[in-house]
Formats: structure tokens, C-alpha cells, sequence
């Protein structure tokens, strides 16, 4: 007997949901699972063809899922150092257009040789579907995993992600327009595309410094509120962006990098409240499509989808991403191969097979189980690897964290830094007051192992020490670490 959801026991019915996942993933996260797959599990174990919730709408699962695409591409923008992506942004920006298009090109190819059902713009539109690697899973996984990379591949990733997923959905909104019409003009097409892409990019730019300026100008008494206010700001700028004909998941992205990269009052408390908020809506979307499949149409299509996501793994991911980076120096050979296999597919190909479904485009059905399909494969095969192929090719590195966890208010104008002391720095001394400082800083706390204490003059240090320093002369600050051979302290003031 099937549990249809309904007010009165949509709350009862949520919460149960919502602590299983947790627990879900709290149990994977010791086997290395990727917690996204096992949100996916819980949604079908309890779905129709489980424990019998009835849940039949894809016009309601693709609203949820645009509204959580919209906070977690936010929040992995402010998660995002522009002083990190700078030196990649050529490579992401390829990658998430040019690579998306022969991904498509070649996977939809291959689609159409192997599945006749299919007519060639078909085999396309199903192409394009899963052609971006999906913002929530990349996102999640690297940062969850506290997956340090080398050769700054771990920004390219995450910047590649969080804007490939615009030229998927014009591919799969432009695909679905010819199938239904049967018109295609190529001029037009490039003309929508650029349009939709320059105003989600120039609207995202203008309204992050505009929720910049407003944040730290409303002074609102409740501190509490500042983390509303962003939420409201993220669907303002999607849904603004979308009424003016531009790309809102791009607006929202370059919004949150925007916000990210600038100070703004209570920061530290509005991230954590992000990050908190983007979880809870990766849990519900995708405990949404877990619910929305019907595991028994899934075993028709585990022959065509295994091949199709095997094909994608190994062969169509690798040729784009070494096709586009070949023009950039700098990436050896296994650091290309590491990109090729961070290709992971998630929420995003779901979310954008309900458009076809929505459009009564033929075999739409079949299409949304094969992206389901292939998604769990991509999560079982790419996710659960994605720290072991690293240390494999030599590329994993220890990540650097916050160890002291604190941020200043706006109005103050000191920067706070972190470092670790290394031998250079203890060679005129082992004193802290033996350390040369530019005027007006000030260390004010150490770690040791997880001992916490405010130094003096005399204070001894050691090797492995982390210290907090706090300056009213940054510059000079950063000049300093760099004379001492200090690359990159991390801290509230630098990451």
C-alpha cells in the first residue's frame, strides 16, 4: 500500500527521511560512500517501489532541485578563492564550455551507434543531459574528503563544476526546442547562448557587489538575519537573472564568488550557515529524485546505461578535457588524467531529465532512468575513488585547515593570518620575540598538537607550531612571509 505525501504527514514523513540520510551518511562516510549516493539510496528505499511513499511529480522535483542548485552553487562560489581559480580560469572556463560541447558531441555519437531507438538528435538531447560534471557532487566530495591536489587542479575542478552546468542546460533546453519544432538555426542558436551567457555573468558580477554593499550597510541588530539575507539575495539573482533572459545558475555562481572574495560583516558565521543550509538542500534534492524513480524501470535500461556510463568514463570525458587543455602548459599528463576521471555526475543530469519529461519529448522516460542509471555508476565507480586515484598518480597533498577558526568584523581594518613555524623560521631564534615582524602585528595565540594559549616575548616556540597573527600592515605582513619562504599561510585573512 503506497503512503501518499500530504499535509498532514509531510513534516513526519521529512523528518524521518532527513535523519536517515544523516545516518546514511554518517555510516558510509567510514567505507568511503559518497554520501550523495547513499541520499539517493535512502530516497529510493522509501520510495514507491520501498516502503511505499508515493511521489510522481517531476515539475515539483525539478523546482526543488533549481532551488538547491541555486544555494549550492552559491555557496561553493564563496567557498571559492579568486586568487586560487585566477591562474586556472582559462582552463575551467574551456572546460566548461568547449569541454561540455564535445562530451556531448562524441557521447551522443555513441548513444545513437548503440541505441537505434533513438534518432540522432535524440541520442544528443541524452548526451547533453549528463555532459557537466555535477557542482554538488564535486563540491561535496573534495571538500568532505579534505582532499588536498597539486598543480592547483583542486580550483580547476571546482571552477569547472560550479559553470559547466549553463552550457548543459542551453544544450538540453536548445536540443528539446528542435525536437519539438524540427527548426534549428545555428546563427540563432550561438546568438541565445552568448546573450544568456554575458547577462548571467554581468548580472551575477553586479548583484554580488550590490548584496555586498547592502549586507554591510542594513545594520540589522539580529546577526542571525545576515544569513536570510544571503539566502534571499541567491534566489533574487537567479530568478531576476532568468526574467531577463539570462543564465541564472551562472549569476548565482559568480555572485557567491563575488561575496566570497570580499569582506563583509559576520562572514565566518554567514559561511557556516551556508554551507549548513546547502547541505540540507542537497539532502532534500536528492532524496527528491531518489523518490521520483522507480528502481524496477531501472534493471531494462542497466545494459545500455552501464555501457553509456563506462563509454563516458573512460573514453568521452578523457578526449574533451585533453582536447581542451592542450593549448595550456603547466598540467603534466597525470594531472589531465586526474580531471578526466573527476567527471562525476549527480544531481545535475537528474534534475535536467525531468525538462525532457516535462516536454512529452519521446522515450523521455527512458532517458531519465538512463541518466538515473549512469548517475549511481558515476557516483559508485568516480566518487568513492576520487582520494585514491589522487594518491595513485602522485598528485594528493595534505590539505591546510583553520585552525583557530576566527574572523573580524568589517569595521575593523587588521588582517588576520595563520602560519605553521617552520625550521626557517626559528633559525635567528627560537623565542617568539626572536621573530622578525613588521610594526603593528601582533601574535596573538598558539596551538600546539590541541593546546590552545596566548604567547609572551619569551615563549618558546616549536616546530609544528600554528600561529595566529593579527596585522594592521597585511601588505607588509605578506612580504614578510614571503622573505622567509612562507608560500600561502591560510587564516581567515587568506583563504
Amino acid at each position: 500500500m503506497g503512503i501518499d505525501i500530504n499535509t498532514g504527514n509531510i513534516l513526519l514523513v521529512g523528518s524521518i527521511l532527513l535523519f536517515g540520510s544523516i545516518l546514511a551518511g554518517k555510516a558510509g562516510s567510514r567505507f568511503g560512500i559518497p554520501a550523495l549516493l547513499l541520499f539517493l539510496g535512502v530516497g529510493m528505499l522509501f520510495g514507491s517501489d520501498g516502503l511505499g511513499i508515493e511521489f510522481n511529480s517531476p515539475a515539483m522535483a525539478q523546482f526543488i532541485g533549481m532551488m538547491a542548485l541555486s544555494i549550492i552553487l552559491f555557496s561553493g562560489g564563496m567557498d571559492t578563492s579568486f586568487s586560487e581559480i585566477k591562474p586556472v580560469l582559462g582552463q575551467g572556463i574551456v572546460l566548461a564550455t568547449v569541454g561540455v560541447f564535445i562530451t556531448t558531441l562524441i557521447t551522443g555519437t555513441f548513444i545513437w551507434l548503440i541505441f537505434r531507438e533513438l534518432l540522432f538528435v535524440e541520442a544528443l538531447l541524452l548526451a547533453a543531459v549528463m555532459s557537466s560534471t555535477d557542482s554538488a557532487s564535486v563540491f561535496s566530495i573534495l571538500r568532505s574528503k579534505r582532499q588536498g591536489l597539486k598543480q592547483r587542479l583542486r580550483p580547476m575542478l571546482e571552477l569547472e563544476s560550479g559553470s559547466n552546468d549553463p552550457m548543459a542546460y542551453m544544450l538540453t533546453i536548445l536540443l528539446i526546442q528542435i525536437i519539438k519544432t524540427g527548426d534549428f538555426n545555428v546563427w540563432s542558436s550561438i546568438w541565445i547562448f552568448i546573450m544568456q551567457m554575458s547577462i548571467g555573468a554581468v548580472a551575477g558580477f553586479l548583484m554580488g557587489h550590490l548584496a555586498i554593499r547592502v549586507i554591510n550597510k542594513i545594520d540589522i541588530d539580529n546577526r542571525s538575519m545576515y544569513g536570510i539575507l544571503l539566502v534571499v539575495f541567491t534566489f533574487f539573482i537567479f530568478s531576476i537573472t532568468d526574467l531577463i533572459k539570462g543564465n541564472g545558475y551562472l549569476a548565482v555562481y559568480i555572485a557567491g564568488l563575488v561575496v566570497g572574495n570580499h569582506k563583509i560583516v559576520f562572514k565566518r558565521s554567514m559561511v557556516t550557515f551556508f554551507d549548513g543550509f546547502a547541505w540540507l538542500f542537497q539532502i532534500v534534492m536528492f532524496l527528491t529524485l531518489g523518490l521520483l524513480v522507480n528502481p524496477n524501470e531501472l534493471l531494462p535500461v542497466a545494459g545500455i546505461g552501464l555501457l553509456i556510463g563506462v563509454f563516458m568514463i573512460i573514453f568521452a570525458r578523457p578526449v574533451a578535457v585533453f582536447l581542451c587543455l592542450a593549448p595550456f602548459k603547466g598540467l603534466t599528463f597525470k594531472g589531465r588524467t586526474y580531471i578526466s576521471w573527476v567527471g562525476l555526475r549527480g544531481a545535475v543530469p537528474i534534475i535536467f531529465a525531468t525538462y525532457p519529461l516535462l516536454e512529452g519529448i519521446p522515450h523521455a522516460r527512458t532517458m531519465f532512468n538512463i541518466v538515473f542509471f549512469i548517475t549511481i555508476v558515476s557516483l559508485l565507480i568516480q566518487g568513492t575513488t576520487v582520494s585514491w586515484v589522487a594518491q595513485l598518480l602522485g598528485l594528493a597533498t595534505e590539505e591546510k585547515t583553520d585552525a583557530f577558526g576566527m574572523d573580524l568584523p568589517e569595521k575593523v581594518k587588521s588582517a588576520l593570518s595563520e602560519i605553521d613555524v617552520q625550521p626557517v623560521l626559528l633559525t635567528g631564534g627560537d623565542r617568539l620575540r626572536d621573530l622578525v615582524l613588521p610594526d603593528n602585528t601582533l601574535v596573538v595565540m598558539i596551538k600546539r598538537g590541541e593546546n590552545y594559549f596566548v604567547p609572551k616575548g619569551a615563549t618558546k616556540l616549536d616546530v609544528g607550531d600554528k600561529l595566529l597573527v593579527i596585522s594592521d600592515n597585511d601588505e607588509e605582513l605578506q612580504k614578510e612571509y614571503k622573505s622567509l619562504g612562507i608560500i600561502n599561510p591560510v587564516g581567515p585573512g587568506n583563504n
